[in-house]
């Protein structure tokens, strides 16, 4: 009885994750978009409806807490849960950032639109078909598909690091836009940081597939 039980809450704290993840990823696509579009309206939307995934990040942690104290669970079902508690985390995380990026939007919208020479917006895809993938491992339970996601951060990496030097040559062509593009060089970072913690899910999806912890993996071979 108490089995079932636990299977009917762990099938419930699923459908809240998923839930979570699927507003936390069309937040991250608006937030992309009103930055691409200067659209200071979809922005503020985006910062006000950050307290909605507050709420729910704190209900999933008091739902995986609860389950731990009643239910004591082992093997499987407690990497789930540990998994769901580290995941829960991560997707509040990118919805911070992904507010950190609407609120540079309200910024750009009222500068001077600047010629950056950056491919932005290729950036901007990559990492939102990091956040789709990592989310995709994990309701598929696809180990395959979170592996791609922590070799695609690597290309985000190295795309954020490019950006200090154009950078520099954009600021040195059009000195009176310096707050334009310390701005922009914000996005970036926010982006990375995105990306990061899309690696950090498809790397959970792996510790709850196979058990095993392969964060910090390649530093330690």
């Amino acid at each position: 009885m108490m089995a079932q039980l636990l299977q009917r809450e762990l099938n419930e704290l699923k459908k809240k994750l998923l839930k979570l993840s699927a507003i936390v990823e069309e937040v991250v696509i608006l937030a992309v978009k009103s930055i691409a579009d200067r659209n200071a309206e979809l922005a503020v939307r985006i910062i006000d409806g950050d307290i909605e995934i507050d709420h729910m990040e704190v209900d999933l942690e008091e739902d995986c807490l609860k389950l731990l104290a009643l239910y004591q669970p082992v093997a499987v079902d407690l990497r789930f849960i540990v998994a769901a508690l580290k995941i829960n985390n991560d997707l509040e995380r990118i919805g911070d950032l992904a507010v950190n990026i609407a609120e540079r939007a309200v910024f750009l919208s009222h500068r001077e639109k600047a010629d950056f020479p950056f491919d932005f917006p290729a950036m901007a895809e990559t990492v939102k078909k990091m956040v789709r993938k990592s989310l995709d491992a994990f309701v598929r339970m696809d180990e395959d598909l979170a592996h791609e996601v922590m070799v695609i951060e690597e290309g985000v990496d190295m795309l954020h690091r490019e950006m200090y030097g154009k950078l520099e040559s954009g600021i040195c062509r059009n000195p009176d836009q310096v707050q334009t593009y310390i701005s922009l060089l914000g996005v970036s970072r926010n982006l990375e940081r995105i990306a990061d913690h899309a690696t950090n899910i498809a790397e959970d999806v792996i510790y709850l597939i196979e058990g095993k912890i392969v964060r910090h993996a390649k530093n330690l071979d």
